[in-house]
């Protein structure tokens, strides 16, 4: 079957960037109680000195810099608003989903997209956008399944908070097409947490 002039630059450009899910997780799989909100994860407190246990100060800024862009849904977006005194992802265009009217970060002069189009027409725009770089699928749980749907998710990286919950926003909608992952790479923290990465698919 010829390949078409829109599925060959997809390709190319997927050659260019990932797009990566990362988000901690409790140990029950969601990423937010039933009010979303993260007291859980904000409140946490542990420690492990077991062997080849890592620090987790510096973990968040190598992964940032090695993204280029970011997507989230509407629902993490207003928690962004309601929790942050600014726009914490600085210096990375950012593109929020969302049918809804919603107002931006107040002071905010970074670069921030509201769209109502799907995952598989903003594809390109993000990747292009982050060049070199990945792509951060920020949340929630629906986003990232809309991703996973159109075949557009290529890693799933998680910090494993030792916390059940028993009910709350899961970290993905529904299941994974295939529902097949591959473990990249586990690691324990310092903090008690796990640091794990998956290829989607493998």
């Amino acid at each position: 079957m010829a390949i078409g002039p829109r599925a060959k630059l997809a390709r190319s450009l997927r050659r260019m960037a990932k797009t990566v899910y990362s988000c901690a997780t409790t140990l029950d799989g969601f990423i937010a109680d039933p009010n979303d909100g993260i007291d859980w994860l904000e409140g946490y407190e542990g420690t492990f000195d077991g062997e080849g246990a890592r620090p987790l100060e510096g973990g968040y800024d190598s992964f940032y810099e090695r993204i280029g862009a970011l997507v989230m849904g509407s629902v993490t977006y207003e928690f962004v608003l309601r929790e942050a005194s600014a726009w914490p992802y600085s210096g990375k265009p950012s593109w929020i989903l969302t049918t809804r009217e919603l107002p931006k970060m107040a002071g905010a002069e970074e670069d921030i997209r509201f769209s109502s189009a799907s995952v598989r027409e903003l594809y390109s725009e993000l990747v292009a956008a982050a060049g070199q770089r990945d792509v951060w699928v920020v949340g929630g749980g629906n986003i990232a399944s809309q991703f996973a749907d159109a075949g557009l998710l290529d890693e799933v990286t998680l910090a494993v908070v030792p916390v059940v919950l028993g009910a709350g926003k899961p970290l993905f909608d529904r299941g994974l097409p295939g529902g097949k992952m591959q473990l990249l790479a586990a690691h324990p923290l310092d903090n008690g947490m796990i640091h794990v990465s998956y290829a989607v698919g493998g």
